[in-house]
């Protein structure tokens, strides 16, 4: 079993108005000096395969596919 953690982020430039959000509602919660937070999201996935090549690759199939928006997202694919 390869188990794996997708992180996809917005790229650089993409307004990001959940991090604005938060950003703001940490300084009302009384952390100040906080700035320029980028929300994302994290997938942890379990493959039934012995063969980490092909798990990356079926890993950044679905990726491309499914869990990021390419045009406005970034991943990464890090094999536990």
């Amino acid at each position: 079993m390869i188990k794996a953690r997708i992180t996809v982020t917005l790229k650089n430039g993409v307004l990001d108005p959940q991090g604005k959000a938060i950003e703001h509602a940490l300084g009302g919660l009384g952390f100040g000096g906080v700035g320029s937070v980028r929300q994302g999201k994290v997938f942890d996935l379990e493959l039934q395969s012995s063969d980490r090549a092909a798990a990356e690759a079926d890993l950044k199939a679905m990726c491309d596919k499914l869990l990021a928006n390419t045009v406005i997202e970034n991943y990464s694919v890090t094999l536990t």
